[in-house]
């Protein structure tokens, strides 16, 4: 059992270090306030090579996979989770074309991302279908002609008003009579079908955009489509393929996780230091007993958080995202997680009043952490997830 880095991971480690604190650091609090997207950080990740971390080389990528994006990820968000966020979109929309996707899809679709010539986004959600996903109401109909035709909305999109292109999941009839109608109501795993819709169609319009509490900068919002034209070669993977989804979402979990060790790792070296400088009763804030005790224990979960993810993205490299290994990946998401949302509230209040200030990068912190618990499976789904591993002795000591 090795725990060290590979000598080109930790190149990239660093590289992805020095970057975020010369970069991104800067301008995260610019970022925040203004929620504008951060074009020359996108360019800066460009030039670095790190938007086709996960990409594997034959399509432009750097192979680094999903351990090498997540190492990234944490680095980036110590300092601004919407510049992390930037790093994820190249995984989320791409993912389900990995896994699943045709070799004409891989090579017109992936290099784009690598070298930052296109981006991308993911539909899955809906106004009445969040962690519910089968209650999804977009609906695919066969056109007559191989192709098919997409009615819907999506929403809660991250990147949806930058995408070039999307991954998107709707209704289609089974896949053995698709001359019936589309049951919108349907629940079986074969109604569901992703494909890949192009931002330039007749019929894509992004709609409304969503006002954040945190993580702005990259806009989230509304993909509506109407009478979309989608040709039959567009299908990623095959009609019917609701599994495609989940397995996406599946290899998702560590990233989303690197993004929550990140903001715990960044809040709580931030409020160390600032608790070294703080005097406070003749001595520092740090002198205090209590004050130790809370940042041990910080410490503690931090590295605990790290194992969990780092486990995760070294099996998800090596394919282990099916429902065996689902309570692996989802105890990293959950973990790491609600660990953010923990040490942002707790370097809000070392520093005290101070902290809730936006003379300190706390009150963002404390912000953008409640995103991750939310996104790609509420801290309650991962649960669930993680529960349902053990009752079907999937994760199991004996």
């Amino acid at each position: 059992m090795d725990f060290e880095l590979t000598d080109e991971l930790a190149a990239l480690q660093e590289t992805a270090r020095r970057i975020a604190q010369d970069k991104v650091k800067p301008r995260a609090r610019d970022i925040d306030e203004t929620g504008e997207y951060p074009e020359d950080i996108f360019e800066v990740f460009r030039d670095a090579g790190l938007l086709g971390l996960c990409i594997p080389s034959e399509y432009g990528g750097s192979g680094a996979g999903i351990l090498g994006l997540t190492l990234a990820i944490e680095e980036v968000a110590k300092y601004s989770n919407t510049a992390a966020l930037m790093l994820l979109l190249t995984r989320l929309p791409t993912g389900p074309v990995m896994i699943a996707g045709s070799e004409a899809q891989r090579r017109r679709y992936l290099p784009g991302i690598a070298d930052g010539s296109a981006r991308a986004a993911f539909g899955l959600s809906e106004p009445q279908a969040g962690s519910d996903v089968m209650g999804m109401r977009t609906r695919a109909v066969p056109d007559g002609e191989g192709g098919w035709v997409l009615n819907g909305l999506k929403c809660w999109m991250s990147g949806v008003v930058q995408a070039d292109w999307y991954t998107v999941f709707a209704k289609t009839p089974p896949p053995d009579r698709l001359d019936e109608p589309v049951d919108a109501t349907a629940r079986r795993h074969d109604a569901v079908t992703a494909f890949i819709v192009e931002r330039r169609w007749d019929g894509v319009e992004v709609g409304n955009t969503d006002r954040k509490m945190g993580v702005r900068g990259v806009d989230t919002g509304e993909l509506i489509l109407e009478d979309v034209r989608v040709p039959a070669e567009n299908v990623i993977g095959e009609v019917g393929g609701f599994r495609l989804a989940m397995l996406g979402l599946n290899s998702m979990r560590p990233i989303v996780a690197a993004r929550g060790i990140g903001l715990a790792e960044g809040a709580l070296m931030y409020a160390t230091d600032y608790v070294q400088n703080r005097a406070a009763f003749g001595k520092t804030i740090a002198d205090f007993q209590g004050i130790q005790w809370e940042v041990a224990k910080l410490a503690t979960e931090i590295e605990a958080a790290r194992l969990l993810t780092y486990r995760a993205a070294w099996m998800a490299d090596r394919g282990q995202f099916t429902k065996e290994w689902v309570p692996y990946l989802s105890m990293a998401k959950y973990y790491a997680t609600e660990l953010a949302v923990k040490a942002s509230g707790m370097a809000v209040q070392l520093l005290g009043a101070a902290g809730y200030m936006k003379d300190h990068p706390t009150e963002l912190w404390y912000r953008d952490a409640r995103q991750l618990t939310i996104v790609e499976g509420t801290s309650q789904v991962q649960l669930g997830l993680i529960s349902r591993g053990v009752l079907d002795r999937d994760l199991w000591w004996d």
